[in-house]
């Protein structure tokens, strides 16, 4: 799909979506925390309080452990590049253990801090595709425990006249009475996911859909070091039934790194999202729009093009020879979801960058849509479990798209082999399936299932079938 048919898939979303919110009767509601959505299925372990205080100053502690495990068998590849996805029977794992620690040292003053541990083996290096198959992979560099710090931020709300709203005791939140019209303000470590393009159905990839797709859109190349955290500052404004945000945060010293450039007024990612919360009946939706801007030393895929040519520079990164010059990387996309009954809803996102720039922070997409359904087992009278389904479509912009064609190579995808083996481009499509059981308190069980046609968008390779367990326990 071209850019433009993006533009006008989401000016027609926003149009539609909206008019549907404003004629739709609105109340107030619970919107986010402020800071880190994480999508929680804890409830409360006799014996083992999770909030209280210390020396009169309320705290919070709260864990949680994942466990994801994923195969595929062969599958069809008349060739193989240096960035492949290995054609041959593959086994990937990803292991995290994570603590949410919390401290409220003023009436609305929190501060957070969530050390985090990981070791994994991503399939084939992290590379030959665009939507990755495990949200965990980023963070794991191998099989050794690596200990780091996730997240280390302060959170003030200021609150002003309305509704009164509760947040209850949960990851990053200590229970809080706050007014439905208020400013929050979150500086230090964090996500830029934590604040922007939440998802009721898909966001967390440790209890929802695994695929990069359904964490955030995929073509929103987000500032952030290599596990998917950065510093900066982020302010919220909610008021009743909207929400708004901005945010600037620090960008890696070079694409993907783990080290983080600190000259934030010289390379940066900015974004702000609109929001609109609605209710149909009693069934609650959402829409919101985002953009976002980012500024940073980048190669341009037309140059990378051009050198590939001149040089006879085939098979190689030649991304990192024409990477001289700060660039503005930009792109706008719209999330919308909605509840069709208490225990279901759907969810929609859709997203286009400008595509001149090599990817900063993300992955390898340009473009992309993704649409899906979940729903939990109440009618089978399994309340705490959960069935989800969705289906995505990946692009490039045709920069990128040349650039490989020509014989470049991507920081995460490139199958150049030969000169009469270049990338065939199709837009990768991705079909995600899970079913989570939660087999005792707090702990799931999930299976999922993941088929890709033209991974990493090329459609001599695949198609690949995913095969996927996790275990999840959280408290």
């Amino acid at each position: 799909m071209t850019r433009k048919f993006y533009l006008l898939l989401i000016m027609s979303m926003i149009g539609t979506l909206l008019g549907v919110a404003i004629n739709t009767p609105v109340f107030a509601q619970k919107a986010g925390s402020g800071a880190d959505q994480v999508e929680s299925v804890a409830e409360p372990i006799e014996g083992i309080p999770t909030e209280g205080s210390i020396w009169g100053i309320p705290v919070n502690l709260h864990g949680q452990t994942t466990y994801i495990n994923q195969r595929y068998n062969n599958f069809t590849s008349s060739y193989s590049g240096e960035n492949s996805l290995d054609a041959q029977k593959s086994m990937s794992y990803t292991w995290s253990g994570t603590l949410f620690f919390g401290a409220r040292i003023a009436p609305n003053t929190d501060i957070y801090f969530n050390p985090e541990v990981v070791s994994g083996v991503p399939f084939s290096g992290l590379v030959g595709l665009g939507g990755f198959t495990n949200g965990e992979a980023t963070k794991a560099g191998g099989a050794q425990a690596k200990f780091y710090s996730a997240r280390a931020f302060v959170r003030q709300t200021i609150n002003q006249e309305g509704d009164k709203v509760v947040l209850e005791n949960e990851a990053n939140q200590i229970t809080q009475t706050v007014s439905s019209n208020r400013v929050v303000l979150t500086g230090g470590q964090f996500s830029t996911l934590d604040i922007f393009d939440d998802s009721r159905y898909a966001k967390d990839p440790r209890v929802q859909f695994m695929n990069w797709g359904n964490m955030t859109y995929l073509a929103y190349d987000y500032a952030a070091d290599a596990r998917g955290y950065s510093w900066g500052l982020a302010g919220e404004w909610y008021l009743d039934n909207w929400v708004m945000r901005a945010s600037r945060m620090i960008t890696p010293k070079s694409p993907n790194g783990r080290d983080l450039n600190w000259q934030i007024f010289k390379a940066y990612g900015d974004q702000v999202e609109v929001e609109r919360q609605h209710n149909i009946g009693d069934l609650s939706g959402k829409v919101s729009v985002l953009g976002y801007r980012n500024k940073m030393i980048l190669a341009r895929f037309q140059d990378a093009t051009n050198y590939v040519i001149q040089n006879n520079a085939q098979g190689t990164q030649a991304i990192n020879d024409v990477r001289n010059n700060y660039q503005y990387k930009t792109g706008i996309g719209i999330n919308a979801e909605q509840a069709l009954a208490s225990d279901m809803g759907v969810y929609m996102r859709a997203l286009t960058s400008d595509g001149h720039t090599e990817t900063m922070s993300f992955t390898e997409a340009d473009n992309s849509i993704s649409v899906g359904f979940s729903v939990d087992g109440v009618r089978w009278n399994r309340p705490k479990d959960t069935i989800g389904i969705s289906m995505m479509q990946n692009g490039l912009s045709s920069y990128r798209r040349n650039y490989l064609q020509n014989g470049g190579v991507s920081y995460f995808i490139g199958d150049y082999a030969s000169p009469t083996q270049t990338i065939t481009y199709k837009p990768e499509q991705i079909a995600e399936l899970y079913y989570n059981a939660m087999v005792v308190q707090n702990v799931l069980l999930g299976v999922n299932y993941q088929h890709i046609n033209n991974p990493a968008y090329n459609s001599a390779r695949g198609p690949v079938s995913i095969f996927s367990f996790r275990v999840h326990a959280e408290f």
